[in-house]
Parts: structure tokens; sequence; C-alpha cells
């Protein structure tokens, strides 16, 4: 028990299990009559757990003495093992002076075989020279691949020798091998030369005998191998290694390419010329390109990408070539052929996107031909050119029209009669077909035309201004110069019409039709001098007639105004040769003259009436100078509403009043609605009157000085271009000399 607790313990937990069953089963007392079939059960599965339990541990035993026996037999092994070892280290130690011998035998050894290897290849080592000989004769006999394998042996053979050299740290004797093997660099050159005079002929080979390309990039491929052979052993790298063939291969054919295309002599820079070499450049690229994608691609390895690697050359040669040609002083055609090639035609089905080239050859991964900066820059370029281009070809129109202008001939009319010249047709054409063919580049260079267009217009009408201010002068000192002077500066007035109609129609965004503000303000100026050299011609007819205004005879009943009327009908029948706004224009214009030349002549050279009579006979004139005035105009088609002449029936109201103590009334409304009027100006009319005492004049221009008018926005000054005599002072010394 002090030696095995647990089996103690184990016991008193079965007779516990034993006891709990015993009282689970047996606890009533009928149950006790099976008591016999359970102690037999018991029983019997005891015995057969103590079987099994003695069979169990029985195996275990005699495991053990079989174990026993083998460790046994171990341990007397090891001992003989031990035993010959020390017999072994004794026969070793009594050897130890033999093996001085052996080292000397092992290094005979390998000297001899050293000497066999020297001895195998001395027949190859004295062969090389005629080996040489051989391998010229077949490179000048084209046979290269024959030529390569006999150079690859002698290479071999001379690096071979040199490797070894190298490990046995014999540097001194490399010279000697090298100054031997000295022939094999020149067929070594030989060779490279025809290989890259044949990549440099690739293109026509392809396409009459591909033999020798083929054979040359298979020469090419071999010695890329054995450079990647070697910079992957990087022990020893021979001389001359890596040849790195396949580079060159790549240098050559894109040398050859950029210098058969784009190294030709310096072409014609002028428009002719230029699109020739483009059309060639064009035609030749093509059909090259096309030689590479259907035959050259055949020949050589997939990860050449030869097609690749042609394209982007041609796309760089031709990305320098443009930009030496846009070195050169072009024209404006030049610059627009360079523009729209590098645009438009070289991405186009005629060229890059040739159905013959898709979808291999794809240019849109690569830089653009022209870089915006350089498309920009050209841009500005042509616009400077056609810039001079149209002042030049505007120049020369207005030269034309300055001389159309003294023709003894009336300017030409169109089907309604209304005179006109050829002059904006031909301006408008010009600039319209300018920026039509900008159009056709970029939107942008289109701007650029449109706005420079612009420019030249307005600059264009500032010297037609200049050129009419000039032939004003001339007829000013002979009025019979030019001799239909009047009906082209109708014709003027009805061009510039036409310019400001067309100038819209310009613009190349069709929703955007506004005129610049500076534009139309040259246009504006145009028209008003064409009007004020008109108005002065009118003015020179009615000025003599003017002059006889007012006197007696007038105040008697002359005729000067129908006189006028019949001056005024003659101009309105000039005038009807202009479109409606500017007939329109001119009416109102010569209205407002006339108007103004007679109020004018009442105010400068006054009259006084003497009695009530003389105002009234005054008073009548007016009315009847005004009313038949103001019919004239409005049967020639004048709006009264329009008219200037209102003034005069104003003026003619303040000179009726029979009180002169309502006078200040009266002019207050007056200055009112013409708010130009001057006190001289009230001052002359009071004069006029005759009968207006200090005090009401005082009283008069008291109110106009308390009721200061400002111009309203729109009104037609009437009487601040009449300048009135100054009256001389009734205090004045009387003239005569001092004492």
């Amino acid at each position: 028990d002090e030696e095995w607790p647990e089996a103690e313990k184990a016991e008193k937990l079965a007779r516990g299990a034993a006891l709990k069953w015993a009282s689970g089963v047996f606890y009533r007392p009928e149950k006790l009559e099976g008591l016999g079939n359970y102690r037999r059960r018991e029983t019997q599965r005891n015995s057969s757990i103590q079987s099994r339990l003695k069979s169990t541990v029985q195996s275990y035993l005699e495991g053990v003495s079989t174990g026993l026996e083998q460790l046994r037999s171990a341990a007397q092994e090891v001992q003989s093992v031990c035993q010959d070892l020390g017999a072994a280290r004794w026969a070793l130690l009594d050897s130890a002076d033999h093996f001085q011998g052996l080292q000397q035998m092992r290094e005979l050894m390998e000297e001899h075989v050293q000497l066999a290897s020297v001895v195998q290849v001395l027949p190859q080592i004295f062969s090389v020279h005629e080996v040489f000989s051989h391998v010229l004769q077949l490179l000048h006999g084209q046979h290269l691949l024959e030529a390569h394998v006999e150079l690859m042996v002698v290479e071999q053979l001379r690096d071979d020798i040199l490797s070894q050299l190298h490990l046995r740290g014999l540097s001194s004797a490399q010279a000697t091998v090298l100054s031997y093997f000295s022939g094999l660099q020149d067929l070594n050159e030989s060779l490279a030369k025809q290989l890259w005079d044949i990549v440099a002929s690739s293109l026509r080979l392809v396409r009459e005998d591909p033999v020798l390309f083929v054979t040359a990039v298979r020469i090419i491929e071999r010695e890329e191998k054995i450079d990647d052979t070697l910079l992957l052993e990087a022990t020893f790298l021979p001389p001359g290694r890596p040849k790195g063939w396949r580079q060159k291969f790549y240098q050559v054919l894109q040398d050859t390419i950029t210098g058969a295309r784009f190294h030709a002599p310096r072409m014609d820079a002028e428009g002719p010329g230029l699109a020739k070499h483009l059309a060639t450049l064009q035609k030749d690229i093509v059909s090259e390109l096309r030689v590479v994608k259907d035959l050259m691609v055949q020949c050589v390895p997939a990860h050449y990408n030869i097609l690749s690697v042609c394209t982007a050359t041609y796309h760089q040669a031709l990305t320098s070539h443009l930009q030496e040609i846009l070195r050169e002083d072009l024209d404006k055609q030049g610059l627009f052929l360079l523009l729209e090639w590098a645009l438009h035609v070289y991405h186009s089905p005629e060229m890059m996107g040739h159905p013959d080239l898709l979808p291999e050859v794809d240019v849109s991964a690569l830089d653009p031909l022209m870089s915006s900066e350089v498309v920009d820059q050209t841009e500005r370029r042509y616009v400077m050119k056609v810039k001079a281009s149209v002042f030049e070809w505007m120049q020369r129109t207005l030269e034309v029209e300055f001389k159309e202008w003294f023709r003894e001939e009336e300017p030409e009319t169109d089907h309604q009669g209304f005179f006109h010249s050829a002059l904006p047709a031909i301006v408008m054409q010009m600039l319209n077909e300018n920026i039509q063919v900008a159009s056709l580049i970029t939107d942008s260079l289109q701007q650029k035309i449109y706005n420079m267009a612009l420019e030249e217009l307005e600059a264009f009408l500032g010297r037609l201004r200049e050129a009419l201010e000039q032939c004003g002068k001339e007829h000013q000192q002979d009025r019979a110069v030019p001799k239909y002077y009047i009906s082209h500066l109708l014709a003027v007035l009805n061009n510039n019409l036409a310019l400001s109609n067309s100038v819209s129609s310009l613009h190349p965004d069709t929703a955007c039709r506004e005129v610049p503000a500076s534009l139309q303000a040259a246009l504006d100026r145009m028209q008003k001098k064409a009007t004020q050299l008109l108005l002065e011609e009118l003015l020179l007819d009615l000025q003599p007639l003017c002059l006889q205004l007012p006197s007696r005879k007038w105040l008697s009943g002359s005729q000067l105004v129908g006189s006028m009327c019949e001056v005024i009908d003659k101009y309105a029948k000039d005038f009807s040769h202009v479109r409606k706004p500017l007939f329109t224009l001119l009416l109102a214009e010569s209205e407002l003259l006339v108007a103004n030349q007679y109020l004018r002549a009442l105010l400068q050279r006054k009259m006084v009436c003497k009695s009530r009579e003389e105002r009234g006979q005054l008073c009548h004139r007016l009315l009847q100078d005004a009313t038949q005035l103001r019919e004239l105009f409005c049967g020639l088609g004048l709006d009264q509403s329009q008219q200037s002449l209102e003034a005069v029936f104003a003026l003619r109201e303040l000179i009726c009043l029979k009180d002169p103590a309502l006078l200040s009334l009266e002019v207050l409304g007056f200055v009112t609605k013409y708010p130009d009027v001057s006190d001289e100006h009230i001052s002359t009319l009071l004069d006029i009157r005759g009968d207006v005492s200090k005090e009401v004049r005082h009283v008069v221009l008291e109110m106009m000085a308390q009721h200061p008018q400002v111009l309203p926005e729109g009104y037609r000054p009437i009487f601040s271009t009449i300048l009135v005599p100054v009256p001389e002072l009734p205090f004045c010394l009387r003239k005569g000399k001092c004492a």
C-alpha cells in the first residue's frame, strides 16, 4: 500500500462505484431474484479483463527483453569501433612522413593536366592566322553566318586563355595573347561594318531579298546572348565585351531613317516648295511604315518591337525637322501649310491614320508633333504675316478708292439707285476669307485672325477718314474738284453702313454678333466725318442766303426762304441715293443746320423793332419762314417731332408777347425747353423786341440766374453753337485819341 497508493485509491473508488450501482439495481426486493445472473455476468467480465491485462503485460515484457538484448549488442559494437579508430589513428600518425611525397605528385599531376590542355589547343592556336584569312574571304563573299561562326570559335579560344591567365594572376602575359589575336579585332570591325551597311539598307532589302537582313539579325542575336552570358558570370569580362550590337542596330536604323528623309539640303521655304516637300515626306513615310509593318516585322524577333521603334523614330525626326523649318523666314502660306500638316494631315487617314497602318501604328500615345507652345508661336507668326498682307491689300484698295473720288464719273449705283463702290465687298471678302482659312487649323487661330481683322479694319477706317479729310481740303480749294464730290460722299456713307452691317458676320461664333466698342466708334467717326463734309457743302450754298437775314427787304416779303428751300430740296434729291437710315440722318442734320443758321442770322445781326407794327411784321415773317421750312422737311420725310425749327416758333412767341411784364414767365418756359440758351441770347432777343425796359430785363436775367438749367441726356444743342456779339457798355469813353 505504501508503494502503490494509487491502487488503494482506485480500489476504494471501484468499491464505491459498485455499491452505488448495486443500490440502484437492487433497491426493490423483487430485483434480488436476478442476483445470480448478475453475479455470473460480472464474473465472466472480470475473467475477460484479467486475461487481456495478462496478455498486454506479457507483450510489454517481451519487448523490453528484446530492447535490452539489442542495447547489449550495440554497446559491444561501439567498443569494437573505438578500438579500430584508435588503431587507425596510430597508423595515420606513423604514415605522416609519406604525405610529403604525395603533395609533390599532386602538383606534377596538375601541371601535366594543364600541359595536356595546351597541347590539345596548340593546333587551334597555330591555325589562328589561317582562320583569319579564311574568315576574311568569307566576309568578302558575304558568307556572314559562316564567318561569324569561325570568329566565335577564335574569340572563345582567346577568351579562355585570357580567363586562365586572369585566374592565375598572370596579367603581364595577357598583352602577348592580345597581340597574337590582334587580327580578331579588325575582322570584328569588318563584320560589324557589313552588318550596319545591311541594317542601313534594311527597308530596301526586306522588299528585294530579306536573306541578308535576316542573317544580320541572327548574328546580332548571337552576340547579344554571348554578352548576356558573360555579364551573368561576372568573373572575367574579355576585351570588347559587351558589344551591345542590338542597341547599335536600333541606332543605325534610326540614323538611317533620320538621315535619309530629314537631313536633305535646305528646301525652298516658300509655299510651293514647302508643300512639295511635305507631300513627299507624307508619301515616303507611309510607304516605308507599310514596308516595316508588312515585311520587316517578320524578319526580326518580336521583342524588337521594330514597328513601334520606327514609328517613334519617324515621329521624333519629324518633330525636329519641323522645328528646323520653322527657323526659316516662312511666308504666310508656308506657316499655314506647316500648321495644317502637323495638326490635321499627320493624323489623317492619308498619313499616320492610313488604313494599311492601323491599328498597329498608333501615334496618339506619343508627344504632339508640335507642342502647344510651338503651335501658339507659329499661329502668332502667321497672324503677323496675314496682318502685313491685309494692310497691303487695304492700302491698295484705299488708294484705288481715293482715285475713284476724282474721276469724271459718278459712283456706281445698285439696283435700288444707291451710290456705292466695291470697297466694302473687297475689304469684307478679304477679312472673311482669312478668318475662314484660319478656321481650318484651330479655333484659337481663327480667333486670333478675327481679332487682327477687327484691328486692321479699325485702322483702315482711320486712314479712310484721313483720306476723306484730304479730299475735303482739296475740294475747299476748288469746289469743282472732285466733280462729283457730293455723290462720292454719299457713296462713302453707304459703304460705311455696309461695313457696319457686315462686321458682325465676321465673328466665328454665330451666336455672338456684337461689334466691339472701339470699332463701332471708328465707324461712327467715319459716318460723322462724311456727314460733316456734306453739311459743309450745304452750308456753303446756304450762307449767301443767310447773309441777307434779317433785313428790311426780307421783312417786307422777299423770297429768301424760298431760295433756301430750293437748295435744300436739291440736296435732298442727292440724299435719296443713300439708304433710309442715312437719309433720315442727313435730313435731321440738315434741318438742324438750317434752324441753327436761321437763328444765328437772327441773333448775330440783330434787328431792333422800332414799333409794335414792326414787331408784328417780324412775327409774321418768322411764322411764314418757319412754317415753310417745316412743311418742306415734313414733305421730305422728316417727322415734325424730330425737327429743331420749333425753336423758331418758340422764339417768335417771345417776340410777339404784347405785355413785356410777362416776359419772365415766357422766358422761363423757353429756357426750360431749350436749356442751352444763355443770358446773352435772351438779352439779344429782348433787344430785338425794342420795348423792354431795364427793370424788366433785370428781372428776366435775375430769374434765369435763379433757375440754372442742366442739359438732359440726348438733348440736341441748338443755341450753344451760336455766338452773339458782346454789346458795348454805355459808359465807355468815346472813341478817339487820348488828350
